[in-house]
């Protein structure tokens, strides 16, 4: 028996000895109250600003205030919450993934795929918000990145790393000009994400459905929140899509990036703030609206060699109230962007489009990334296009009008007719500098402006065919030396003879 007792108590003190256990700690907390979209939580003692909470059946929140005795959460998806739930911190914040999987897919603002072509690895994640990258890490823009619109290259001419804001009232052709953009890039080594804040989902197919249909998918991601989802859902999709946009950035690639539109963007975050209870003004903070279109749109840049060359262009779209831009939202984006495009309602409807006013656009940036040829045609085609508005508004009075100002205003509108341009046809920069260089040298003071279109067309197609090195040569030089100007000289001259 003796025997035996020091056995068991050997034994036993071995298995103290050797006892281990792994203590879990879990910051819990318990549903106060739930609705809209928004949740109030008892109980997260260690809760930070941005992390990530569980909710039961594997709904996820995100942390937005922190109050003196709860916690305001914002949900990521909808489910069955009720009050007394237990929820979980997960001590990280809200990530989504990032890397080639993505493209060619449509997913939501979590990253998760809505297209039905399968479930995307989650190999790689990425928290989506992020301090921008800091000035010794970037470098000028000087590349570059052609829209195939030739109103935008030719005039307002957008870089690698630049931030060019589309704006202008609803249905004027913002849309239009970020997927025209897009389309363009195709072949080009540019990869582009296009974010749909609050738009419809039968929108979002119809862009889809495009961009399949003019072999762009491939080169593009879809980030969708549509605006049948909740509005911290649409608050997250743009930061999600740049940081997709920063994981190719860092692989030193270029990538094209379309905000449609920040407008819905600013007004989910008001619906959030306001169901939170926390500022939702401009002079607010965190609440300022500034502040969170800043902090998204800082983040396109055209980095340095030293840090991998890459660069983010951003084209963030705002809608205008009856064509006023100086309302606060309007004038936080454009104060936060390298130039804007805008799109008049005026000249949408009298069939000028794009609905490019050339009064009130201006990129800031992108002149120092232009090319050789277009920069030289364009400093003349903006001199005649200013000349042309303010004379076409005197001649309004029906005063009679000189020879010199005749020539003017027939110049002036076929500069406007050959700006013209149909929608999901970019015009590549080689066959920018034909018709340009025709138009701001008067090749086409002699031919009706109804028919300038066609001239267009026929043109392009007899260079082609008749005159091919001119091609070859532009795109080569990016530039029109004296040689290809009196190659390009004679063939308007031969193709006049023929017409």
């Amino acid at each position: 028996m003796e025997l035996r007792s020091k056995e068991i108590s050997s034994v036993l003190r071995e298995q103290i000895k050797n006892y281990n256990i792994d203590l879990t700690m879990e910051d819990e907390g318990t549903v106060i109250e739930v609705g809209d979209g928004i949740a109030r939580i008892y109980g997260l003692q260690n809760a930070k600003a941005g992390e990530l909470i569980q909710f039961p059946g594997d709904i996820y929140g995100m942390v937005q205030n922190l109050e003196v005795d709860n916690v305001g959460v914002v949900l990521l998806g909808d489910g069955d919450i009720k009050e007394g739930d237990t929820v979980k911190a997960t001590g990280s914040v809200v990530q989504v993934p990032v890397g080639d999987a993505l493209l060619g897919r449509v997913v939501n603002a979590l990253g998760q795929a809505i297209d039905g072509k399968g479930s995307i690895p989650m190999d790689v994640m990425r928290p989506i918000e992020k301090i921008a990258p800091g000035v010794i890490t970037r470098k000028s823009v000087d590349q570059p990145l052609q829209t195939g619109i030739k109103a935008i290259d030719a005039l307002f001419p957008i870089g690698k790393g630049q931030r060019e804001l589309i704006i202008g009232d609803r249905q004027t052709g913002k849309t239009a000009i970020g997927i025209d953009a897009i389309i363009n890039q195709k072949g080009k080594d540019v990869i582009c994400i296009y974010v749909a804040i609050g738009q419809k989902t039968s929108t979002v197919a119809q862009i889809v459905d495009t961009l399949e249909r003019e072999g762009a998918m491939d080169h593009t991601i879809i980030v969708a929140a549509t605006a049948a989802e909740l509005s911290p859902i649409q608050f997250v999709a743009p930061y999600a899509g740049v940081t997709m946009a920063e994981e190719f950035m860092a692989q030193g690639k270029d990538v094209l990036i379309v905000y449609d539109d920040l407008s819905k963007h600013a007004v989910a975050y008001r619906t959030m703030s306001l169901l939170l209870r926390r500022p939702p003004g401009r002079e607010a903070f965190p609440g300022d609206v500034f502040y969170l279109h800043s902090r998204l749109l800082e983040r396109a840049a055209k980095m340095n060699d030293e840090f991998g060359g890459g660069s983010i262009t951003a084209l963030p779209i705002i809608e205008t109230q009856a064509g006023d831009i100086s309302a606060y939202i309007p004038t936080n984006v454009i104060s936060i962007t390298d130039g804007q495009i805008f799109l008049e309602t005026d000249l949408f409807f009298a069939g000028q489009r794009p609905a490019i006013n050339t009064g009130l656009s201006v990129s800031r940036v992108g002149g120092a990334a232009q090319t050789k040829a277009i920069k030289s045609i364009s400093s003349t085609l903006k001199l005649d296009l200013a000349q042309y508005r303010d004379l076409a508004s005197f001649a309004q009075f029906g005063a009679e009008l000189d020879k010199e100002t005749q020539r003017s205003l027939a110049q002036g509108e076929r500069m406007m007719r050959v700006l013209r341009q149909g929608q999901y046809e970019p015009v590549k920069l080689e066959h920018q500098v034909l018709i340009l260089y025709a138009v701001t040298n008067g090749y086409l003071l002699d031919v009706e402006v109804d028919n300038v279109d066609e001239f267009e067309k026929d043109y392009i197609r007899y260079v082609e065919n008749s005159y091919p090195e001119i091609i070859q040569k532009l795109e080569q030089e990016k530039a029109i030396t004296p040689e290809i100007e009196e190659a390009m000289k004679a063939s308007l001259e031969d193709f006049k003879k023929t017409m």
